[in-house]
């Protein structure tokens, strides 16, 4: 692979379970859903090895059978709500998480100051008044940057970003892998957040301790996960706030107006 692409890779591994002959695939990405692909596949009489490295190595096969598989909880939806909990100072429990499959996830997000209390599979996020974002060992400003599988997910950079907008504390948003992922930030600047934009792949966020609330106004959802962290920073927020092109939201969360409502919050679908 000339780059490590989790829907690449998938494709590759379908193709080549039923090719004749042996396929190696460097290079590979090793997401969960890579592996859950994997795993599902040798059920079905596939010849997968190598499964959650980079290296992955297929004896092609006849025919495949039939099998049962559970889908894994969605590890962005997962993260989205310990950003939620930690912004509008809830009291949340996110259950049946898959605790073995959010690697670093939840790490990240008690860099941030944000605690959590993990029993088996739930995940409880409790009401705090402020969370404060750790530094270097040096007390240097912390950054935070997106990696491939099993580094941090690109998908959850925008949560972060909107959450340590409410912190105690600084830190620099490094979205290395994708383009133009920051530019939501002049709607939360809009909102009375202090960031400073510094290029297209960083952002420096000047947490406000809650100091100063942000306030509502009118934007639009640019992508899936800009979209979501405007809805969290929407739902923090002093006033109404209305958010145009929601079926970018929709995409990648599945009736959340319904689900945040059930939560409490005063959301109305136009």
């Amino acid at each position: 692979m000339d780059e490590i692409s989790v829907t690449g890779t998938a494709n590759m591994v379908m193709a080549s379970v039923l090719a004749k002959g042996i396929t190696t695939i460097y290079n590979a990405a090793c997401e969960p859903y890579v592996q859950q692909l994997c795993l599902m596949l040798n059920r079905m009489g596939a010849k997968i090895s190598g499964i959650g490295s980079n290296l992955l190595t297929i004896e092609g096969v006849e025919r495949l059978g039939g099998t049962t598989h559970r889908m894994l909880p969605d590890m962005i939806e997962v993260g989205s709500f310990i950003g939620l909990a930690a912004m509008t100072q809830s009291d949340i429990t996110i259950k049946d998480v898959d605790i073995q499959q959010l690697g670093i996830i939840p790490r990240v997000f008690q860099s941030m100051g944000v605690k959590m209390d993990i029993k088996k599979d739930s995940i409880r996020i409790p009401s705090q008044k402020t969370y404060e974002i750790q530094t270097f060992m040096d007390g240097s400003i912390l950054t935070i940057y997106d990696a491939p599988w099993p580094g941090f997910t690109p998908d959850l950079m925008s949560i972060l970003l909107v959450m340590a907008t409410q912190a105690k504390g600084s830190v620099l948003i490094h979205q290395k892998m994708f383009e133009s992922r920051l530019f939501f930030v002049d709607k939360l600047i809009d909102m009375g957040a202090q960031i400073i934009l510094c290029d297209p792949h960083r952002a420096t966020v000047i947490g406000l301790n809650r100091r100063h609330q942000l306030r509502g106004i009118r934007m639009t959802s640019p992508d899936i996960r800009a979209g979501v962290a405007l809805l969290i920073a929407a739902l923090s927020a002093k006033g109404k706030s209305i958010i145009d092109n929601i079926d970018q939201i929709d995409r990648g969360y599945q009736d959340i107006d319904t689900r945040l409502r059930d939560l409490g919050a005063r959301i109305e679908r136009v």
